[in-house]
């Protein structure tokens, strides 16, 4: 039959798919507006980032990367400017092959 019984063959993968989509959308460049927050806050932690919130300010720290992200949910999404900074990093430490 090649899927399970539930149905849910492949669940991982397209999480995986998605995240990697939207690490790629973040490199590229393309736009910094409209980036969903809670996806990025998502695939932030599966790239090993531990999350302190203060204030508004979602505060992104992992152990061998020097430089912390700062984000804030405006309507949904990450505030533009941050969205810069954070490619900056993930640029620098190329963390794709982590997803």
């Amino acid at each position: 039959m090649g899927r399970d019984v539930l149905g849910l063959h492949g669940v991982g993968c397209s999480v995986m798919g998605r995240r990697r989509k939207l690490y790629d959308r973040i490199v590229g460049g393309q736009s910094d507006a409209n980036i969903p927050f809670e996806q990025t806050v998502n695939m932030l932690k599966s790239l090993g980032f531990d999350e302190r919130i203060s204030g508004s300010h979602h505060i992104f720290t992992r152990e061998e990367i020097e430089e912390a992200i700062n984000l804030q949910n405006v309507g949904g999404e990450c505030k533009p400017y941050q969205v810069k900074q954070m490619r900056t990093v993930l640029r620098k430490y190329n963390l794709r092959r982590e997803l």
